[in-house]
This record gives C-alpha cells, sequence and structure tokens, in this order.
C-alpha cells in the first residue's frame, strides 16, 4: 500500500498531514448520512475505478469469482465482501448500487438489490428466501449523463461508484452526526488506511452541528501526531521468528492525566477517543483491522493491570508467512480464528512483551514505583495484624492459593554480613536526540571474524547498539527510520571437521530477532537460534541502519554454543508467616508523613480518588500487589465523629477497626473470588460487560459495604486484643 501511494501521489501524500490538503482528497471518498435519525441510510461514494454496466455481474454482483486473487496490495478473497452488507440494510435489504467508468466511456449504470419477499405460494414450498438485483430486459438499467446531483459533499457525480445502505442498523451508540461517532469506529477499524476518507452528516439531520463534515484518516495517525496531549510514549517492537515469519508490534502508552481534566475526565477521553469498540490489542493487513483483543489481554496475558486502560498494541501482519497468517483471521475479517496459531501468537505475545526488562515491564514498575512509600510502617502495621489474628491452616490454604506466601527466619538470627560497598557512578551526559541519526556502532569487542558474542542453544543474548536518533524514529508518521537484520553468511563444522562457508540464507531460517525502538541513544537487538541452528554454527550478521544519506551498517560474527546447564536451585530460608500478602498503603487527600496522596496514586492507577473511595486494589496479574486504603474517606469521619470529644487514643483505635476491616475483607474477598475461579459480569442496556475483581471491591466498599463491616463487623475480640 505504502508503495502504490509513492507512485500514484507522489507529491499530494506528504501534505495530507496537513487538515485542508486532508479534506480535499478526503472528498474523493464518501461516507454520508441520509434519511431521518431513526431510520438513517449511508451513502458510499468512490471516485475510483468504476464499473461498466454491462460488468455488473462480473464486479459488483457477482460471488466466490476470486477476482481479486492475484493482486497482493488489495483486500478480499472470496469476493462477497460488499453483499455482507445487505443483511444489515433493514428488514428489506435494499441496496442500490450506481457507477460509471473512471474515463467517462459508456452509460451510468444502476440496480437494487433486495432480498426477496415470499409470496403466500412459495412459502408453502421454499424453506429460505434469496436476495435479487433489478435488470430490465435482462440488462443492467442504464443512461448516457455528464453530471449528476446525487447529494454529495462539495461536487457532482461524474465517475466512480455510489452504494446505498437503505435503513442501515448502526450500532446505538453511533446514531448521532456520523462525522463523530461512526468516524471514531472507522478510525479504529481503518487503523491505518491508504486514503483519507470524509464522514458527512446533514443540516436537516443535526440543524445545531457545526462540524458535520470530518475527514478521517486512521487512528495510528491520531496517535502518532506530534502534538497528541493523550500519549505519554510509544514503541516498536519488531520480530522475526522461524514460525511466523516477521511481524511489526507498537505499544502506544497513554497519560493518565492531562492538562485541565481531572483522572477520571482523562480515562472517559481515552475510552471514547480511542477505544470506542473496547479493542486494546489490534490485529491489522495492510491498514485494516481483521481481529483484536480487549483489555482483558493487558490484564491476564501481560499481568499490567496499572495500564489496562492506558495500553493499545497495533500489530502488523503484512509480513507474516501466509500459511501462519491465513490461519489466523476469519473470513469476515471481525475477528481471530481459534487455532493452534492464534494460540501461539498470544502466548509469544504475552511471553515478550511482558517478561522481566521488557520496555512495558519497565513502563509499569516506574509507574508503581512513582508513589513514594515509607515501606517499614506498612510492613509493621501488617505483621501487627496477622501476629493477632489466629489464622487457621484453611485459612492459610485459602491465601496460599492465591498470594505466594513464604516463610522467613526472624532476621535477628542471621550473621551479620558487612555493607557492599556501591561503586560511585559518573553522572552521564544529558541525551541530545537527533531527528536523523548519524552513527551505528555495537557495543562489544568486535574484530573481524572473532565471534562477537556467543548463543546458546535454547538461549537468548541481547545485542546492544549505540546511536544518537530520536526514540520516535521507527514509528513516526512523518519519514520513518528503519532497522534491518540479515545474514551474511554461516559456517557449519562438518562431520570431517573444519570450517566450510556456508550459503547466506533468511534471518529467520537460522536466527529469532527481536527489534526494539531506539531508548535515548541505545538500540537492543535479541537473537534466539532457531530450529535449524546447530552447536558450532558461526553466523555473521549485518546491521543496518537506514538514513537519508545512506545505510549505517555494523557486522559481526554470533557462535552457536551448546545449552547452558540449568542453574541449581538454592534453598530457601524460611521467613515468618504470611510473607507474601499485598502491602497496606495509607492514601490521604494532602501530604502527610510517610504516606502518600490522591494525586499520586491517580497518577499510577488512573482511577479518579475522593472522599467516598474507601479502598484501591492494585493487582499484578492474578494476585494483589497492594491496598491502598483511603485515611479521608467520609465513612471513616462519619465512624470516628460518633465520638463526641475522641482523646488520641480512641481516635487510632478508631484508624486501626477501619484500615484493618478493610484489608482483611479486601483480602478475603479477593482470595475466595479468585478461588473459587468467578468472573464479574455488569449489565446495562445494551450488553453485559466483563469487570475486574479491583474494580468490583472497589465500588463494593465505595457503596455502603464499608459502612456496614465498621459497625455490624463483629470486630470486638479484635478490638480488644488490639487494645491490650
Amino acid at each position: 500500500m505504502g508503495e502504490a501511494i509513492r507512485r500514484f501521489y507522489p507529491k499530494e501524500h506528504s501534505n495530507w498531514d496537513m487538515k485542508g490538503a486532508r479534506k480535499i482528497q478526503a472528498e474523493n471518498i464518501q461516507v454520508i448520512a441520509s434519511g431521518p435519525r431513526k431510520e438513517t441510510s449511508l451513502v458510499i461514494y468512490d471516485s475510483g475505478e468504476g464499473q461498466h454496466p454491462e460488468d455488473f455481474e462480473k464486479s459488483f454482483l457477482s460471488l466466490l469469482r476470486g477476482n481479486k486473487n492475484e493482486i497482493h496490495f488489495v483486500q478480499g478473497k472470496y469476493n462477497m465482501g460488499g453483499s455482507g452488507a445487505i443483511v444489515f440494510c433493514g428488514k428489506k435489504g435494499y441496496q442500490l448500487i450506481a457507477s460509471k467508468r473512471f474515463d467517462g466511456s459508456g452509460n451510468f449504470g444502476f440496480t437494487l438489490i433486495r432480498e426477496h419477499p415470499l409470496s403466500i405460494e412459495e412459502k408453502k414450498t421454499k424453506k429460505n428466501t434469496w436476495y435479487e438485483f433489478l435488470v430490465m430486459d435482462g440488462k443492467i438499467p442504464s443512461f448516457a449523463i455528464t453530471e449528476l446531483d446525487l447529494g454529495l459533499h462539495n461536487r457532482k457525480f461524474i465517475t466512480g461508484s455510489i452504494i446505498k445502505l437503505y435503513s442501515y442498523d448502526l450500532p446505538a451508540g453511533a446514531r448521532s452526526v456520523i462525522s463523530r461517532d461512526l468516524n471514531q469506529s472507522l478510525n479504529e477499524f481503518l487503523f491505518e488506511p491508504a486514503l483519507p476518507i470524509l464522514t458527512v452528516d446533514t443540516k436537516e439531520r443535526y440543524a445545531e452541528d457545526r462540524n458535520l463534515e470530518r475527514p478521517l484518516f486512521g487512528l495510528k495517525r491520531r496517535l502518532e501526531q506530534d502534538d497528541s496531549k493523550y500519549i505519554d510514549t510509544s514503541f516498536v517492537e519488531e520480530f522475526t521468528h522461524e514460525r511466523f515469519g516477521s511481524m511489526r508490534v507498537t505499544c502506544y502508552v497513554f497519560k493518565t492525566k492531562i492538562e485541565n481534566k481531572t483522572v477520571k475526565e482523562t480515562r472517559e477521553s481515552i475510552q471514547r477517543e480511542f477505544f470506542k469498540n473496547n479493542m486494546s490489542v489490534l490485529f491489522s493487513m495492510n491498514g485494516q483491522v481483521h481481529g483484536y483483543y480487549g483489555s482483558e489481554f493487558i490484564t491476564r496475558s501481560l499481568k499490567l493491570n496499572l495500564l489496562k486502560n492506558h495500553l493499545l498494541i497495533h500489530i502488523d501482519c503484512a509480513q507474516m508467512k501466509y500459511e501462519f497468517r491465513k490461519e489466523l483471521f476469519m473470513a469476515s475479517r471481525d475477528r481471530l480464528k481459534l487455532s493452534d496459531e492464534t494460540s501461539y501468537l498470544r502466548k509469544f505475545l504475552s511471553d515478550h512483551l511482558s517478561r522481566s526488562g521488557s520496555t512495558l515491564f519497565e513502563i509499569e514498575k516506574k509507574r508503581k514505583n512513582s508513589i513514594s512509600i515509607d515501606g517499614s510502617d506498612a510492613k509493621e502495621l501488617l505483621k501487627n495484624v496477622t501476629k493477632n489474628i489466629q489464622l487457621n491452616p484453611e485459612l492459610l490454604k485459602l491465601l496460599g492459593s492465591t498470594f505466594k506466601l513464604e516463610d522467613k527466619k526472624d532476621k535477628s538470627e542471621k550473621k551479620d554480613k558487612p555493607e557492599k560497598k556501591t561503586p560511585t557512578k559518573q553522572e552521564k551526559e544529558p541525551f541530545k536526540p537527533q531527528r536523523f541519526p548519524s552513527f551505528l556502532k555495537v557495543r562489544g569487542n568486535n574484530q573481524g571474524d572473532k565471534e562477537l558474542t556467543k548463543l546458546s542453544l535454547g538461549g537468548e543474548k541481547t545485542v546492544r547498539f549505540d546511536t544518537d536518533v530520536e526514540n520516535q524514529y521507527f514509528n513516526r508518521v512523518e519519514e520513518p527510520g528503519q532497522l534491518k537484520v540479515g545474514v551474511l553468511d554461516i559456517r557449519r563444522n562438518t562431520s570431517k571437521g573444519g570450517n566450510q562457508p556456508g550459503i547466506p540464507t533468511e534471518v529467520e531460517d537460522i536466527l529469532n530477532v527481536t527489534k526494539s525502538s531506539p531508548q535515548d541513544g541505545c538500540i537492543k537487538v535479541a537473537l534466539n537460534p532457531s530450529k535449524s541452528a546447530q552447536v558450532g554454527d558461526a553466523i555473521k550478521v549485518k546491521v543496518s541502519l537506514t538514513a537519508p544519506g545512506g545505510e549505517f551498517e555494523e557486522i559481526f560474527w554470533v557462535k552457536i554454543t551448546d545449552k547452558e546447564a540449568p542453574p541449581q536451585p538454592t534453598l530457601k530460608e524460611e521467613e515468618e508467616p504470611l510473607q507474601g500478602l499485598p502491602e497496606p498503603v495509607f492514601m490521604y487527600e494532602h501530604p502527610q508523613d510517610k504516606a502518600t496522596t490522591w494525586v499520586e496514586v491517580e497518577a499510577v492507577t488512573g482511577n479518579p480518588i475522593g472522599f467516598n473511595t474507601i479502598v484501591e486494589p492494585v493487582p499484578t496479574g492474578d494476585s494483589l500487589d497492594r491496598i491502598y486504603i483511603n485515611m479521608d474517606s467520609t465513612v471513616l469521619k462519619n465512624f470516628r465523629s460518633k465520638e463526641k470529644h475522641p482523646n488520641e487514643e480512641q481516635i487510632k483505635l478508631a484508624n486501626d477497626k477501619y484500615w484493618t476491616s478493610v484489608y482483611l475483607h479486601t483480602l478475603f474477598l479477593y482470595s475466595i473470588t479468585k478461588n473459587r475461579k468467578y468472573e464479574i459480569i455488569r449489565k446495562n442496556q445494551e450488553n453485559n460487560n466483563s469487570v475486574e475483581l479491583s474494580e468490583y471491591l472497589k465500588d463494593l466498599f465505595e457503596n455502603f459495604y464499608s459502612e456496614f463491616i465498621l459497625n455490624y463487623g463483629g470486630m470486638a475480640e479484635l478490638m480488644q486484643t488490639m487494645g491490650e
């Protein structure tokens, strides 16, 4: 598609990022609303090739002809895509098709498609109905035209094609101005369209709307525009693997708060603008989305709960091996198949995107650690709770099934070890990114025919390269760059001994490769031997970084060695009971000593915190990591107000009862629900939405549950014990 754009629009395409030029181009493909609001028809206009009337039955009206099989860059396989929309055209299934050839030759032809209405006699003999199209005297009706007024925006119809979908069944959320709601949905499904498109509504439908025409150019360009106020960071991972070929993965991480909006308003705005169809992981071919995962992939597979509402992942499948890719997508292009290839791809993505040290792992870790807390108080509070509550073996078993509980000896029994002196590090000079690279240098001792690194079978090595290009070089909209990895030579040991030159091959035939975006002057390339690699192989690798003046290259050798022996397990020292439970962390409206604030927790979780908030459980994967407890909640203030003139001891007792009740109820409700494998569903008028357990517990405590456990929780014995 990119090559076609550069060939047919050599000068124009570079101006489409400017609103005026983009809208002018978009007028060549229009989606127009027609008719009353509750009975909307859609008109789709394309000023492209067009068809002669006598060719309608071979093109628009044909089924299963496969007339796109020889054209690699276009979508479509079964020649049934256009007919797929008929079932959404009201109860009677009417659809109008009209066209005139682009060169002006021939007549303007049209036909009407409908679902055949069965007569009384036909109902007795026919099991199913069928679709039929209009002909006159056995031919597609046609007549000569110079131009026609067909209600297009800013132009008359001269050549091209028109399809009208009568009484179209728009989703409930898209029944308002289509230039806004339908536009947003099309932007998601057409992640990176070749050409911009114009969505048009009418004054007759929405007289008060000031912006009835909006061009769309795909979600990718909205995400990657330089002035995007929503994106915190984005990066690219490119995978080359013997199983699937090549795959480009782009991750977009959103901010938790933007200027002039609260955390809640920010999250709602991000959801509305970028996740209208609840698609968090998009799989596309030539810019069109063919399947997706919801946010459950972020929490259950990647186990990055803090990024659940703030991460969008795009997987470009265009360069995958055909044999693998054809097992991923349904013919309807709306969802993924349930196949071995789909399961493999899901596991591959979850293993590589969220493993320790990965970019997403570090982003989640950084957000979590951005809350400054003094852990000593939290640990001491936890120790007192678990010490004073006599947990029986059954409760321990329940908690152990959800949390990784460990044993630990008293630290006083350990011998004092001398403190390790940490070497002082020299301060690095601040990185000064350049728009284009001026060099590429591999780290390590790279000397001619000597191997740069050894790579064991089943293992992985990361080779790092220094450069000076900006972090967004691989995924920016304008003038992006590329990192290429190839194999120049393979030297394989023969059974007779000695080395012989091998035949250069595709990189995925010998190495699986992961390429990452530049990060402050460092580009990482992870190498992993494929199944065809053998011990003793010496592989000559070439890495190239593109630039306007020519490519920067680095060439080095990698030697394949035998599998490394697995590390011997070290005996863990016993720890005191219940180590491994989530930390209780107090949060306040305003800064307090050794505590965190609402604003800090909001910035990390992306969830609004207020006086009605009681608890904010923060999971990592399937286990709770921290339990933030609001010590400025209205519930706690009301609970303390029962004493007219409380002294310091009574205030402390009320606070202790509050936080221990909230902490323990959260802990056990979470454990029981996870252990019994329940899933939470919230019903609304349109459909049922899956709700994360942490969100459910937060909502539960905000709706009278906390007041109940404080006033009727039967905590007298606990408080008496703690008072003693």
